[in-house]
């Protein structure tokens, strides 16, 4: 082999040995790091243009800021567009940040589970003690669990378009696969102790009892949503419950049920917030919104599951949403979600 020949394979070698490395660093990078930063750079004034704003006055709150908060996609302890770490994080931190005035949260999210959503309803109640106003938004949708955290607010604005609502609670599907396993002479078995360890299990029949305790579970989780909207929206209990079968509501319903508070857009509820809560037009707003790139890592094993559950769904002759549902995890968590 030429001299020039082995000298261009060896730099191939060294170059695609360089690719690997690194593809493969980005890979457990991503994987180890949450990826997560704070959209701080959008910072502009609020009512500016008031009849009441006054240059002098202003700049006895000129470090104070508004901090806009938008919570979106599906409530849970991590995806691409939703973190529960970043979240609770942010609402302490301004909580401690005595240049922060108000928050004015930004919801577009289906809900989901009922233990993330309740702890940032909660943090929320929390950062209101300091006597400053929490004022949320609902985007296109701010249902289940969107409309959950919504509760922990002074006042409720919704968009025109907005579906909220959805006060109700689902857990995972039980899918009983064991006729098929039978007809097609495959067995599985799990070892457990306790009658009721493999419940919802697809290779064991779900039995009255342990339908009456998963019952039990969303009866609980639902009395809590219920009690919390009464609560916080000034309803009857009892007509509270006759609201809270599971529907969205138009934001027009939500407006004539006292679910929400106002049908305006999005710079007019800041405007309200400046000019009339905190009475300091011209204020600033920065705003904390997470942000994730969806990596080399998620694309690959995300393909790869759904793959898998193509290729196993079509040996097992069941529709695919069936075998992502067994192989849920979430399948015993309790969820605030608009379906």
């Amino acid at each position: 082999m030429k001299k020039s020949t082995k000298s261009g394979l060896f730099v191939l070698i060294i170059f695609l040995i360089f690719i690997a490395g690194y593809t493969l660093y980005t890979i457990r990078s991503s994987f180890i790091k949450d990826n997560l930063r704070n959209s701080t750079t959008d910072t502009y004034r609020v009512a500016e243009d008031s009849d009441s704003y006054d240059p002098v006055a202003a700049k006895t709150y000129k470090n104070q800021f508004i901090a806009a908060l938008y919570i979106e996609g599906t409530i849970s302890e991590a995806n691409v567009s939703y973190n529960q770490k970043w979240l609770m994080n942010t609402i302490r931190a301004l909580k401690e940040n005595d240049k922060n005035s108000a928050l004015a949260v930004f919801i577009n999210s289906p809900g989901g589970a009922v233990y993330q959503a309740d702890e940032v309803y909660l943090a929320l109640q929390d950062y209101r003690t300091t006597g400053r106003p929490v004022y949320v938004y609902q985007g296109s949708m701010a249902a289940s669990g969107g409309y959950y955290i919504s509760c922990a607010a002074n006042k409720i604005y919704a968009n025109r378009n907005t579906l909220t609502g959805c006060i109700g609670v689902i857990m995972g599907e039980s899918f009983d696969l064991t006729g098929l396993f039978e007809r097609l002479g495959i067995k599985s078995t799990t070892i457990h102790s306790g009658a009721n360890k493999n419940m919802m299990n697809y290779n064991e029949p779900f039995t009255d009892e342990q339908k009456a305790i998963m019952q039990a579970m969303c009866d609980e989780c639902y009395d809590q949503f219920v009690s919390i909207v009464a609560k916080s929206r000034g309803i009857q209990y009892n007509t509270c419950c006759k609201l809270s079968d599971g529907r969205l509501y138009t934001a027009k319903q939500a407006l004539e049920h006292r679910l929400i508070d106002a049908i305006d857009s999005w710079d007019n509820m800041l405007r309200e917030l400046a000019e009339n809560e905190l009475k300091k037009p011209g204020i600033k707003v920065i705003t904390y919104k997470y942000q994730r790139k969806q990596t080399l890592y998620d694309m690959v094993t995300g393909k790869a599951l759904e793959l898998e559950n193509a290729k196993a769904a079509a040996q097992l002759g069941v529709p695919v949403e069936v075998m992502k549902s067994i192989n849920n995890s979430d399948r015993f968590t309790p969820m605030y979600l608009a379906q």
